[in-house]
């Protein structure tokens, strides 16, 4: 089975335009792989001033590692929530998305964790160039990880 728009409706949060992804390619353990038509929709939620910038990429990124987090759940338990703690060494190749005439492949590798606290390499290609890339952490559940403000 090939995870396809409606599977990711079904299982992030993301929701309407705001799902970004079209499928997920490819994926194990350590690694998605997804595809994106949206960058080019003239209603994409993420455009300003009639342009889709490239950081709007990351948000990319965080949809497939949502996805990714998605298909490792167990399968009779919903996957728990994930929140984009921060991204570091981000480099932005292009300055924008929507005119980028292919589709785009959006890829994450987890490279650390626990059970609370991932780190992912993210990075998005328009064919084999690529556009942005960088590091991001996820917490998981991060009400539940005891910290107070």
């Amino acid at each position: 089975m090939t995870p396809d728009h409606n599977w990711l409706l079904a299982h992030i949060p993301h929701q309407g335009s705001m799902c970004l992804l079209d499928r997920v390619d490819n994926w194990d353990a350590q690694h998605i792989q997804c595809s994106a038509s949206s960058h080019r929709a003239l209603d994409n939620p993420l455009r300003a001033h009639g342009r889709l910038g490239a950081a709007c990429g990351i948000e990319y990124a965080a949809q497939a590692m949502a996805a990714h987090g998605a298909l490792l759940a167990a399968a009779d338990s919903a996957p728990r929530a994930g929140y984009l703690a921060s991204v570091r060494a981000v480099e932005l190749k292009v300055a924008r998305l929507d005119d980028i005439a292919a589709d785009l492949r959006v890829e994450a590798v987890r490279e650390s964790g626990d059970d609370n606290t991932i780190l992912y390499r993210f990075s998005v290609y328009a064919g084999p160039d690529l556009l942005l890339g960088g590091r991001a952490i996820v917490v998981l559940d991060a009400t539940k990880t005891g910290s107070s403000t």
